[in-house]
């Protein structure tokens, strides 16, 4: 069984977190292993208990919505982390930029995990993949193929919703647009974009696909695995809805392939428990953890030859972008400044 050692949602309580490191910290001993995570604990607790009934060693969690990384390096040497758990390039490439990381050397994960998902230097581990697609609206669009540069075509003035330009996941896919055409193009090319929003940015990517249902828009920028999250969300029924109004469309699949992004993990540099995290990290990239990811989450796998759930399959085949991560890190900051530098957030111009 996983020991649950504190569940704690949004920015107020992650304050606290910081404020103090011995709220909840779990207890440093043989045969455990020290989680913080931003994945909630639903999408891991799976992945945890095939861990303990294989290894023997206990997992205990510490979740939060945000402020982890920054805990862990205020807590410094005395961390009791062992692993940090996250998801997009640009927080895992920012917890090694903080200098809360350590190298990770295993030819297990090497064998696991491709290149193209590593960070060179080994401080950073990706587990799963999801692609940014296009939301597009099964009643008003009809066309099935669509490309990332497309999107800034006049043809889709007012019909484009995106949540804000700066969250990671679009932050993420400007830096492989600046990457594929240079600052310069990838500049104009965001300034089209933001013209065809129907909306200034707001929401999140399930909120997107809502307003195309509504009819706000006919397209919308998402993570794949939302498709699965709205159409298995029993507690809110009427995201089924959203979701059956859509059809996914993987841009550039007849070209250089679909933009994709990783969830993944760190291993905390003063880890307590580094042979214990080394044993988390190497299990998490096995195929038994790689399929469960894929059943649990609908997401897709990092280690070749892993089955994709039957519901992400239905969606089509994803032809990835081989961009790697470590080349959209570096250009994570030249998104970012030609975000606010074209208006993004301030909506279509008029």
């Amino acid at each position: 069984m996983i020991k649950k050692v504190a569940a704690l949602r949004g920015a107020a309580l992650s304050a606290l977190l910081l404020a103090s490191a011995a709220i909840a910290t779990p207890a440093v001993a043989e045969g455990e292993v020290n989680i913080y995570s931003y994945r909630q604990p639903f999408l891991i607790e799976p992945l945890l208990e095939a861990f303990t009934k294989e290894t023997g060693i206990k997992a205990n969690v510490i979740f939060a919505s945000d402020g982890l990384a920054e805990r862990i390096e205020a807590e410094g040497a005395n961390s009791p982390a062992d692993v940090l758990l996250t998801v997009d390039i640009g927080r895992l490439d920012g917890a090694k930029q903080l200098g809360i990381t350590q190298p990770v050397s295993s030819e297990v994960v090497n064998g696991n995990v491709p290149a193209a998902y590593r960070d060179p230097e080994g401080h950073w581990i990706g587990l799963t993949t999801r692609a940014r697609i296009v939301y597009a609206s099964k009643e008003r669009v009809e066309q099935d193929a669509i490309t990332y540069e497309e999107l800034a075509d006049p043809k889709w003035k007012g019909k484009i919703c995106t949540r804000s330009g700066q969250h990671v996941y679009n932050v993420a896919l400007f830096a492989s647009m600046v990457s594929h055409l240079g600052a310069e193009e990838a500049e104009k090319w965001l300034a089209g974009l933001r013209d065809n929003l129907a909306r200034k940015p707001s929401g999140n990517d399930r909120g997107q696909v809502q307003a195309i249902f509504a009819g706000e828009c006919d397209i919308s920028l998402g993570n794949t695995y939302y498709m699965g999250a709205m159409l298995t969300n029993e507690k809110e029924p009427e995201q089924k809805d959203w979701a059956n109004s859509v059809k996914i469309l993987f841009p550039n699949a007849g070209d250089r392939g679909t933009h994709v992004n990783i969830s993944g993990v760190v291993m905390a540099k003063h880890a307590p428990n580094p042979d214990a995290a080394l044993k988390l990290v190497e299990f998490l990239s096995s195929e038994e953890a790689q399929h469960i990811y894929a059943e649990a989450n609908n997401e897709y796998p990092v280690k070749p030859g892993v089955e994709i759930s039957e519901m992400v399959a239905s969606w089509g085949e994803l032809n990835a972008d081989t961009l790697p991560l470590d080349e959209i890190a570096k250009n994570r900051k030249t998104a970012s400044e030609l975000v606010d530098k074209v208006g993004y957030n301030d909506g279509p111009a008029s």
